[in-house]
């Protein structure tokens, strides 16, 4: 299996292959264990800490928090914890996942909709330059899920859209920036997500397609990443039962999720596709495996079933013993073991972990910030807000003939935030000389009191979330305010810095903006091309319509 390892995505040599080998033959079996793990650290804290050190894993994923100096002294910590060179990863997916201290790029549907493969070169350096600097050498992107169903708020702004030949020229671009930068790309989320409208932490999902579908579609995206050198795919918990069937008698286990399905990890991924990189599983505490099987049998089974690596914990030291239970009581097999504890040290060694390393400092960080390496961001920005519709041409807007506008809005919604963050696009209008009134529940909505109403929704794609959607209930707070539609009144302008499928369930409005992501310089551009000052982008990479002709008018 060595040899393997001097061919793609690794490329090792021979000093490489032979660390590998003998860091392998070193190892203890409890070692070999810990390799097998990808703890979450989202906190810095000193739990955290100790469970790296007590387990050794072979990787963390670290969620990046608001302080420079925290996440570095925490990387440098981390780093002096392991005995073996660490994976650090994280989702470098733009938009909301930006660092709070780094340059603010667009999410992946944004970028899409330039239909510039430049921009997605130049936005994946700008974040690689920064990841670096961060001791990440893992990113889980890029996303090539397709755009079908509008109502997932799993894929929406997270994907390249729904256009299969956009998808593969921007995830090429994605990958081979990234391990240009050497930090290893992964695509995800294999078999391939967006033909359920689910979300996989919640439910597993199912990806319908016929063999023959999938391969005119997530088919050659995938081969496509491998024949580019990507070094990760991640398995995530979507049934492929149209594959799985061909191999199962039992109807049930055509449900089974990829994460711990042998056929979709070992026959479909690794024989026929050929990939000969790493797998790792999506999170394995989502909904989508763990009600499935119960958590020791999820444990062993991602394993034993084809991924490499296990992705996050519920209680690291209880699933360390279900793997170290099942290795012994042969559920998990030695050679499975094996394979997946070489990949990893293989993947390590092509991203060069295996030479000593200098700790992360806080003021090379500072320098690059302080350097010219993001000056087209802010353009590259102001460029991406989409008109989707514009009735009798409404747009643009002068303050002189509308100057009174009611904002309606329920700010920012993150996941890992407990209250809505505040957009400042009201400040801006303020600025370019309107009178602004904030909705709050008892304002009239009565049409006489404003000369135009400005809803803004900012809501993008992410975990949890199970269905993104306008409640207008609460939005306009009350029984039968929420059945009003001012727009038959005033003219109305509605704005989504996030989910871009709104007009489903505003199908009348008669001007929609789609600007797929919040960060202030997206705000700003809004603003500046609300009133004319700068153009909006004419190309979307979805369809904003929802396949709907009644959403046009």
């Amino acid at each position: 299996m060595l040899n393997t390892f001097k061919q793609a995505p690794f490329y090792l040599d021979e000093q490489a292959i032979k660390w590998v080998k003998d860091t392998y033959k070193n190892f203890t079996t409890e070692q070999k264990i810990g390799q097998l793990f990808n703890l979450m650290v989202m906190q810095n804290s000193p739990d955290e800490l100790a469970m790296i050190k007590k387990i050794q894993p072979g990787a963390i994923t670290k969620f990046v928090t608001g302080s420079l100096e925290t996440e570095i002294n925490t990387i440098n910590k981390i780093r002096h914890l392991s005995n073996t060179p660490l994976l650090i990863s994280s989702d470098l997916e733009g938009g909301s996942m930006s660092f709070s201290f780094g340059a603010q790029v667009p999410n992946q549907l944004a970028l899409a909709g330039l239909n510039d493969k430049k921009a997605v070169d130049y936005c994946t350096n700008v974040i690689a330059q920064e990841a670096k600097l961060l001791g990440i050498n893992w990113s889980f992107t890029p996303v090539i899920d397709i755009n079908k169903k509008f109502k997932s708020a799993i894929v929406g702004t997270r994907s390249y859209g729904s256009d299969i030949h956009l998808i593969k020229s921007m995830s090429q671009a994605n990958i081979k920036i990234l391990q240009q930068n050497n930090i290893a790309a992964t695509v995800k989320h294999w078999p391939g997500e967006g033909f359920d409208d689910r979300d996989q932490h919640l439910v597993t999902t199912v990806n319908p397609m016929t063999k023959d579908q999938w391969d005119q579609s997530f088919g050659k995206l995938y081969q496509s990443a491998i024949n580019n050198d990507v070094k990760a795919v991640m398995s995530a918990h979507i049934a492929l039962p149209q594959y799985t069937k061909l191999y199962e008698d039992n109807q049930e286990q055509w449900w089974r999720p990829a994460s711990i399905n042998k056929h979709l990890n070992q026959t479909l991924l690794r024989d026929e596709l050929g990939f000969n990189g790493l797998v790792v599983s999506d999170a394995s505490t989502m909904a989508g495996v763990s009600s499935f099987s119960n958590r020791e049998t999820v444990c062993v089974e991602t394993i034993e079933n084809g991924c490499d690596m296990l992705l996050f914990c519920q209680d690291p030291l209880q699933d360390f013993d279900f793997l170290l239970n099942g290795l012994r009581n042969g559920q998990l097999s030695e050679a499975r073991l094996e394979q997946s504890v070489l990949r990893i040290l293989a993947m390590k060694a092509s991203l060069n972990l295996h030479h000593p390393s200098q700790d992360l400092s806080v003021d090379a960080f500072k320098q690059l910030t302080q350097s010219d390496y993001a000056k087209n961001i802010k353009k590259i920005n102001r460029s991406t807000p989409h008109l989707v519709k514009n009735k009798s041409d409404f747009l643009p807007i002068t303050v002189e003939s509308k100057k009174r506008v009611l904002i309606i809005s329920e700010g920012i919604k993150n996941i890992f935030s407990p209250h809505p963050i505040p957009l400042q696009v009201n400040e801006m209008l303020i600025k370019k000389g309107f009178e602004v009134v904030e909705f709050k529940a008892g304002i009239s909505l009565q049409p006489e009191n404003y000369d135009w109403i400005l809803y803004l929704f900012s809501n993008e794609s992410g975990l949890l979330k199970s269905r993104i959607y306008i409640d207008w209930l609460s939005l306009h707070a009350g029984f039968m305010e929420s059945m009003y539609r001012p727009w038959v009144d005033l003219p109305t302008v509605m704005v989504s810095f996030g989910h871009p499928y709104l007009l489903y369930d505003a199908p009348s409005v008669p001007v929609y903006i789609n600007a797929y992501c919040p960060n202030s310089d997206v705000q700003q551009a809004v603003v500046d091309a609300l009133v004319g000052e700068i153009n909006f982008n004419d190309q979307a990479a979805i369809d904003p319509f929802c396949g709907l002709d009644q959403l046009k008018y």
